[in-house]
């Protein structure tokens, strides 16, 4: 009976390796073979402190696997994992651009750093899964020849935001005319792809206007008052930007603008709960019991969600240009995000998407735009999205973008 029993105990034990053995290769084993024999070849045997970071879209969870066969492989180097007190050190990092993705490790001795790095190969798009339910159209507003940055309406009049002028149009039965033009002093100068905003804003207990351009923060009221002057001011200013404001234009989130950079510094307010990179778009995103996500658009190209008091990045968003805004369509979800695309192309184009967690779902086709869209914004009440497009001319054409529901 005992040579019985171990015998079928035997056999039981080789049941239950048989899989563990002939279980397929980790993807990550070769990668992390190649790199550790690398970082051995710089460091030679010894101790060092190993931390790895990941700026991809791959997903967190593989970590782990990835820290673990680094670590096997480097210790049959004879290079050991020591605290952070080490004088050696391997930091490795998960990059990725639009065409690849790499393992790089910055290996430092000392005052000495060298970099070791392993091509993981092209990136693998995932099929393009369209949700149903929203059909964007453009309405052209007006063309003219200097940049937009942004434009605000209110009751036959329209405020514009150029690099150096602040102009005021009024409607006629043949279209946008422009009536008043204030010079904009910016002491500090431009950078070289500048951004402006507009929102609503009480003057006087009128209907008016605040706007950020550069580092110049200006207002006034729509129309002209009854001497034929324009009451619009603007000053120097280091005040943060409306980003997402209601309905009424009060502001719901501001961002500090570094306008020598022509990019968001990543200081909100108010707090969002964690520490933001810098970035060139951001857009509140309703959640459920009213709450709500930030979205930003990093200036690395990244699309990440601050939600919950965590920064997480969101997948499906490669395409992405550097401009968002969001629209509140009724259709689908009843929220979409209106992304352009990425890139300089001759012909742009917008598409809408939803984000029922951390992935960006297309919901409409994409929009042809006869031009690049350099500036996209959402209207104030949030049923339109308005975009500048330069188009072959050198022009500025604003467009009104909505959604029709299939």
């Amino acid at each position: 009976m005992p040579t019985k029993r171990m015998c079928l105990l035997a056999i039981l034990g080789a049941m239950l390796v048989r899989p563990l053995l002939s279980a397929p290769p980790s993807a990550w084993e070769k990668p992390a073979s190649e790199l550790a024999d690398q970082i051995a070849a710089i460091l030679g045997p010894g101790q060092a402190h190993l931390t790895i970071r990941n700026l991809s879209t791959i997903p967190t969870d593989e970590i782990p696997t990835i820290r673990r066969l680094l670590t096997q492989d480097l210790k049959a180097h004879g290079v050991v994992m020591a605290g952070a007190e080490s004088a050696n050190t391997i930091h490795v990092t998960l990059s990725e651009s639009a065409q690849k993705r790499m393992l790089v490790a910055e290996v430092g001795e000392g005052t000495q750093t060298q970099v070791a790095m392993v091509d993981l190969g092209p990136v693998q798009l995932q099929p393009t899964v369209v949700s149903a339910g929203v059909m964007l159209r453009n309405q052209q507003i007006f063309t003219v020849g200097e940049r937009v940055l942004a434009t605000l309406e209110s009751n036959g009049w329209l405020v514009a935001v150029e690099p150096e002028a602040l102009v005021l149009y009024g409607k006629n039965s043949e279209g946008w005319k422009e009536q008043r033009r204030l010079g904009i002093d910016q002491k500090r100068g431009l950078a070289r792809d500048p951004r402006g905003v507009a929102t609503p804003a009480q003057i006087d207990s009128l209907n008016g206007f605040e706007a950020f351009d550069g580092a110049v923060k200006c207002g006034g009221t729509f129309g002209i008052s009854e001497p034929g002057e324009w009451p619009a001011w603007c000053r120097s200013s280091d005040d943060p930007w409306p980003i997402a404001v209601d309905a009424t234009g009060t502001p719901q989130l501001k961002a500090f603008y570094n306008s020598a950079r022509d990019y968001f510094t990543g200081v909100v307010s108010p707090s969002v709960g964690v520490d933001l990179p810098p970035f060139y778009s951001a857009a509140l995103i309703p959640r459920s019991a009213g709450n709500a996500a930030l979205l930003i658009g990093g200036i690395d190209g990244k699309v990440q969600m601050a939600e919950n008091g965590a920064l997480k990045i969101v997948s499906g968003t490669r395409d992405w240009g550097s401009d968002f805004a969001v629209l509140h369509s009724g259709c689908g979800a009843g929220v979409q995000v209106i992304a352009s695309s990425s890139g300089e192309a001759a012909s742009d184009s917008l598409r809408a998407y939803e984000l029922p967690a951390l992935e960006a779902v297309p919901a409409s086709a994409p929009l042809a735009i006869d031009g690049t869209v350099t500036a996209l914004w959402a209207a104030p009440d949030g049923k339109s999205v308005l975009a500048v497009v330069r188009n072959a001319a050198n022009q500025y054409e604003v467009d009104r973008v909505t959604a029709l529901c299939n």
